[in-house]
């Protein structure tokens, strides 16, 4: 007996072929990304980025700029991301309510700290920013709405990690390597999961000039309803002010901040 395909799938959904996609529409993403990803470009930027000739490039551009989710500076004559693009990317962060309910504790922690307070989510294998409250410092971190990074080297990614169960921590390493960014990178698997059972342990994870030299970041993970890592919650700042010594300090200050987003979206720590 043949299956019903899911609602909302045509039956060549599974068929990932060309034929299958709409390559004007696939372009059109391609420059959108490529955008987002700067603070602005140039028409002749964007088509050697993209390897995409100017008359079509501007042509997905004027079409995009009618949705406002691009617009152009005309003086520098230089196009941006826009509004509308934003828009619709929030239809992501309505999936969950953790962002909603993270907003508070964030900004209590960041007011504990000083230090600009992060939230993330795994997304394929990689940490993806939602969103921060930033110190008032003048020297501070800064991950844009969308940023990505590595998990191996990334606070809120090990966070997630040493809760996951090890055969996923194989699976994604296999995928994704350990590559150093500094020279306090960890790149050996054994290494990594050493770290991830202290993380278990203390409750929240440190990210100590791993990905960036110079920065810190203090970690813990959000649970859902079922003891699953869903979400991390941290503070990250420069070294010179958020020394070793206060890290005991600062993760206790996160593990609250996360074991109190974790009791409002009705989760709980696994035992």
């Amino acid at each position: 007996m043949t299956q019903p395909r899911p609602r909302g799938r045509p039956r060549a959904f599974h068929d990932k072929t060309e034929q299958n996609t709409v390559r004007s529409l696939d372009r059109a993403m391609g420059i959108l990304a490529s955008l987002s990803e700067t603070n602005g470009l140039t028409l002749s930027e964007l088509a050697e980025r993209t390897g995409q000739s100017a008359p079509t490039v501007y042509r997905v551009l004027t079409t995009l700029q009618t949705r406002g989710i691009v617009e152009s500076e005309e003086g520098a004559q230089r196009w941006h991301v826009g509004a509308g693009a934003f828009r619709i990317g929030s239809g992501f962060l309505r999936r969950t309510n953790v962002a909603e309910r993270a907003r508070g504790p964030m900004q209590a922690l960041m007011r504990a700290t000083g230090e600009t307070a992060n939230l993330g989510i795994e997304n394929r294998d990689e940490v993806l920013f939602l969103t921060q409250v930033e110190t008032h410092e003048a020297i501070r971190a800064f991950f844009p709405p969308g940023t990505k990074s590595p998990m191996h080297v990334s606070g809120i990614g090990k966070a997630l990690l040493a809760f996951y169960p090890e055969a996923r921590v194989t699976a994604i390493v296999a995928e994704r390597g350990l590559h150093g960014f500094t020279a306090l990178s960890i790149t050996s698997e054994i290494g990594l999961k050493r770290d991830l059972a202290r993380i278990r342990e203390r409750g929240y994870a440190i990210d100590d000039q791993e990905r960036a030299e110079g920065m810190r970041c203090v970690a813990a993970p959000i649970f859902n309803a079922y003891g699953e890592p869903v979400a991390g919650l941290s503070v990250s700042g420069p070294a010179f002010r958020m020394p070793v010594s206060e890290a005991g300090r600062i993760g206790a200050e996160v593990r609250r901040a996360a074991d109190t987003v974790t009791a409002a979206i009705g989760g709980a720590a696994p035992k």
